[in-house]
C-alpha cells in the first residue's frame, strides 16, 4: 500500500508541474456557454486550425490499413481537395450538414475533416441502419450532401432519398484528383457545432449528440497530456509526434474511435490502423503485429473473444496498452486478460464515459484496478463528476446517487431537441447521466447503467425503440424488451409479445423486426404469451415482473 500511495503522490507532482502557471498544459476557468469551466490556457480554437498542426507531421502514417498507407500530408490534400469539391460543387457552407454513411475507411475520416475545413457539420450515421432507421436520420438533420460506400449508398437509394450521394469508391477520388489546391478556410468559433453523432433513445428515436469544435479540440488535448504524462514519467522530451499506432476495432460513427483515437492523432502524430470488416480475432492479432500496434481500445465482448484465442503465434511484443471502453467489463474479465496477455507488457485500463460526454468521464489506471478492481477510476483532467439525489444535491462520498459530470467536453446538446437537452444539461452545464454510483476515496464506482438500457457488444439498446418497432406489426398487442445476461456479448436482447395465441411466430417477428431496426437491436430470444403484460398503478409495466 505504501508503494502505490507513493507512486500516486508522484503522479500528482508530475501532473501540477505540467499544469501549473507557465506550463504546457496550465489550467484556467472562462465561461463556456455562460458557465466557468476549467479550460487550457493555451489551446487551438477550432479543428481547422488542429488540422494546420498536421502539416507539420508530413510523411509520418496516419491513416493505415491492411494494404494502405497515407500520410499526414497526403490526408491533407486529400480532405482540402473534397472541401473545395463540395463547397464549389455542392454549396456545402458554414453550419451545413455533410452525412457520413459507411464502414470504416480512410475515405470516412477524410470526409470528417472536409467537413471542418468549410464549417460544416460532419454527421456520422450508424452504419448498420436499415433504409428505415437511415430515412429517419436525413429527416433529422437535413444533410446537403451524403459520403457512403457503395452498400450503404445502395441501402440510401432504397430509402428513396432526393439528397445527393457520394460514393467513396467512385465519386471521391475523381472530385479529389479535381480539385487538388488550396485548403479552404473558414471562420469557426469554439462552441460552433463540428459534428452529429447519434445514440439510442429512450423516447424510441435515436438522438443526435452534437459535439462542438471546444469539445474535439479539447479531447485530443487530453490526449497530449497523457502523452506528456508518460513522457514526463519515462524522461522522454514533451515536444515532437508519437510513435504510438492506435488500432481502431470500433466503429467511426462512434466518440472511441473518432473523438479519442482517429481525431487526436493529428495534435499527436501518430498513426491509425484499421482492420477490414467485421470483426475476427485473427485478422487484429495479425495486423497488430504486422504493423506494430502499441495501443488498442476494445469493448468487452472483443477482449472476452480474444480470450478464446491461441495467441501463441502471433508476435505481440508491440502492444503496451489495451483499454476497455464502451460497456462495463466485469474485475473476472480483467483477471483473465492479464493471465491471458502474461507474455506482453500491457497497461489494462478501464473507463466510464457516454456519448455525451465526449470522451471517457474517470480512467481506471492499472494502479487504480490494482487498489480498487471495481471501480472505473478518477477524474481525467478538466472533468469534476459529483454524485447527486433526485434533487440534485449533491451527496457525500460513499452514498449512492446519480453520476453528474461537467467538463469541457461535454456536448452542447441534442441536434433539433431542445426539451431533451435541457432535461438532461442544466442550467451550470452539467450533464445528468441517468447512471447511479458512488465515489469513495476519489475513484468512481458503477453501481447500475440506466434502468432499460441494454449493452450488446458495446452497443446501446433501448427497449423503447425495440418495442415501437414490435408493435407495428398487427398481430403485436403489446410488448417489453429486456436485456439478459450472454457470456460473449455480455447482454442480448429479449423480447415478450402479447398476442393472440397462433397468430404470429418467433420467425416472422424476427423478420419483421430486421425490416426495421440494425441487427444488433433486433431481439435473439423471444416469448409470445397470451397473458398481460405486470403494470404498476400508473398503467407502466413493471420490467422486473416480466421474465423473459
Amino acid at each position: 500500500m505504501t508503494e502505490a500511495v507513493d507512486i500516486q503522490a508522484m503522479m500528482d507532482r508530475v501532473v501540477a508541474g505540467l499544469t501549473g502557471p507557465g506550463a504546457p498544459f496550465e489550467q484556467t476557468v472562462e465561461p463556456v456557454l455562460g458557465t466557468p469551466i476549467p479550460v487550457l490556457a493555451h489551446r487551438h480554437r477550432n479543428l481547422r486550425e488542429l488540422f494546420d498542426v498536421s502539416l507539420t507531421w508530413g510523411d509520418r502514417d496516419y491513416l493505415v490499413t491492411e494494404d494502405r498507407r497515407i500520410s499526414f500530408a497526403e490526408h491533407a490534400v486529400a480532405a482540402g481537395a473534397l472541401a473545395t469539391a463540395l463547397a464549389r460543387r455542392y454549396d456545402v457552407g458554414k453550419g451545413d450538414r455533410i452525412g457520413i454513411y459507411a464502414a470504416n475507411t480512410p475515405e470516412w475520416v477524410i470526409a470528417f475533416w472536409a467537413a471542418q475545413c468549410l464549417g460544416a457539420v460532419a454527421v456520422g450515421y450508424n452504419a448498420w441502419w436499415t433504409p428505415r432507421e437511415i430515412a429517419y436520420g436525413l429527416e433529422h438533420t437535413t444533410p446537403t450532401v451524403v459520403i457512403a460506400d457503395a452498400k450503404r449508398a445502395a441501402r440510401l437509394a432504397d430509402s428513396g432519398t432526393g439528397v445527393p450521394v457520394l460514393t467513396m469508391e467512385q465519386d471521391l477520388p475523381a472530385l479529389i484528383a479535381e480539385y487538388v489546391g488550396d485548403i479552404p478556410r473558414a471562420e469557426i468559433a469554439e462552441d460552433d457545432p463540428a459534428v452529429v453523432l447519434y445514440t439510442s433513445g429512450t423516447t424510441g428515436r435515436p438522438k443526435g449528440v452534437v459535439h462542438s469544435h471546444r469539445n474535439l479540440v479539447a479531447v485530443s488535448d487530453y490526449h497530449r497530456f497523457t502523452d506528456a504524462l508518460m513522457a514526463s514519467f519515462t524522461g522522454q522530451p514533451l515536444d515532437g509526434p508519437s510513435d504510438r499506432r492506435y488500432l481502431v476495432t470500433l466503429p467511426l460513427f462512434h466518440i472511441a474511435s473518432l473523438h479519442n483515437l482517429v481525431v487526436p492523432r493529428l495534435a499527436t502524430g501518430a498513426a491509425a490502423v484499421f482492420p477490414h470488416g467485421a470483426f475476427d480475432v485473427d485478422r487484429v492479432l495479425r495486423l497488430i503485429e504486422q504493423e506494430r500496434v502499441t495501443n488498442w481500445a476494445a469493448v468487452p465482448t472483443m477482449a472476452s473473444r480474444l480470450l478464446e484465442h491461441d495467441l501463441s503465434g502471433y508476435d505481440l511484443s508491440s502492444l503496451n496498452a489495451l483499454s476497455l471502453n464502451s460497456a462495463p467489463s466485469s474485475p473476472g474479465l480483467q483477471d483473465r486478460l492479464r493471465d491471458k496477455l502474461s507474455g506482453v507488457q500491457v497497461a489494462l485500463t478501464t473507463s466510464y464515459g457516454q456519448t455525451e460526454s465526449g470522451t471517457a468521464a474517470t480512467v481506471a489506471t492499472p494502479l487504480e484496478l490494482a487498489a480498487d478492481l471495481e471501480c472505473v477510476g478518477r477524474p481525467i483532467i478538466g472533468v469534476t463528476v459529483e454524485i447527486r439525489d433526485p434533487f440534485g444535491a449533491a451527496l457525500p462520498d460513499g452514498e449512492e446517487g446519480e453520476i453528474c459530470i461537467r467538463s469541457p467536453y461535454v456536448m452542447l446538446g441534442y441536434w433539433n431537441d431542445d426539451a431533451a437537452t435541457a432535461a438532461t444539461i442544466d442550467a451550470e452545464r452539467w450533464l445528468r447521466t441517468g447512471d447511479f454510483g458512488t465515489i469513495v476515496d476519489g475513484r468512481l464506482r458503477i453501481s447500475g447503467r440506466r434502468t432499460d438500457l441494454i449493452l450488446r457488444g458495446g452497443e446501446n439498446v433501448y427497449p423503447t425503440e425495440v418495442e415501437y418497432a414490435l408493435e407495428e406489426h398487427p398481430a403485436v398487442h403489446e410488448s417489453v424488451v429486456l436485456g439478459v445476461e450472454h457470456p460473449d456479448l455480455g447482454q442480448e436482447v429479449a423480447a415478450v409479445i402479447v398476442a393472440d395465441p397462433g397468430t404470429v411466430t418467433a420467425d416472422e417477428l424476427r423478420a419483421f423486426a430486421a425490416e426495421r431496426l440494425a441487427y444488433f437491436k433486433v431481439p435473439a430470444r423471444w416469448r409470445i404469451t397470451a397473458e398481460p403484460l405486470p403494470r404498476n398503478a400508473s398503467g407502466k409495466v413493471v420490467r422486473r415482473d416480466v421474465e423473459p
